[in-house]
């Protein structure tokens, strides 16, 4: 069994975000940068299955150089083989076609990715991988097992759980219990030095969308104690400060 598992290198929650002067591009200036971590979760479920059925897992990045070493640490997590695509993460139309590129070229039974990216909480990439491959499509997926070609699959819906079961090739995005995290290890570490990472340049696409600026969201204002004997004064700010009713 081939899994192909798509990662993002993105900024650490705790970092500070920055942005040029004229608000158009990302400041990566003294930024931690780490594997997303809906990915690092989709992972951790593709290395389960490869060794309980003894397949592969290979991680693919769109990025430039400067990713590799997110890439070095997915292979000290334990994934097989790596792939960077070398070409800046344009929108996620452009991030989709390069992934659903190297599924079909690599013959792969199963694309995993996370359900979004902390960085743009998109949450687009997994379903337009399976629509330009013609794969079945499953979000949000917190249970996910493989037997005989099938992919039988468990995702919360109001008021309960939905069972979804699906021939392979497939394209699943995971949430939040499909896994446990894994932590890389000594032996991880030092064979992810030797693992191939391969290097492909970008499949041409049309530029779907295009950033204008960043706005960073206002500063928090002071807050405003009310006396719990004067509910009086807590209605009249609500209606003629904060006019929320």
């Amino acid at each position: 069994m081939k899994i192909l598992v798509a990662i993002s290198n993105v900024p650490d929650t705790t970092t500070k975000i920055n942005f040029s002067d004229d608000n158009k591009t990302f400041n990566t200036t003294g930024v931690q940068f780490i594997i997303n971590p809906y990915d690092e979760l989709a992972l951790s479920r593709a290395l389960e299955l490869a060794e309980a059925m003894q397949g592969t897992v290979t991680v693919i990045n769109v990025g430039d150089a400067f990713t590799e070493p997110t890439i070095r640490k997915a292979l000290a997590i334990g994934a097989t083989d790596a792939i960077r695509v070398n070409g800046e993460a344009q929108d996620s139309f452009f991030v989709a076609t390069q992934i659903a590129k190297a599924a079909l070229d690599g013959g792969y039974d199963l694309v995993l990715c996370g359900k979004e990216s902390i960085d743009h909480n998109g949450g687009q990439v997994p379903p337009m991988v399976a629509e330009i491959l013609g794969w079945p499509s499953v979000s949000l997926v917190k249970k996910l097992d493989v037997a005989d070609g099938t992919a039988t699959l468990e995702r919360e819906i109001e008021g309960g759980k939905e069972i979804i079961s699906a021939p392979l090739p497939l394209v699943a995005s995971a949430s939040e219990g499909i896994a446990e995290p894994r932590i890389p290890n000594m032996r991880g570490i030092m064979s992810a030095r030797t693992k191939p990472l391969n290097v492909v340049e970008p499949t041409a696409t049309e530029k779907t969308t295009e950033i204008t600026h960043y706005d960073k969201p206002k500063a928090r204002g002071q807050v405003t104690l009310v006396d719990a004997e004067n509910p009086g004064k807590l209605v009249d700010l609500l209606h003629n400060e904060a006019k929320i009713i």
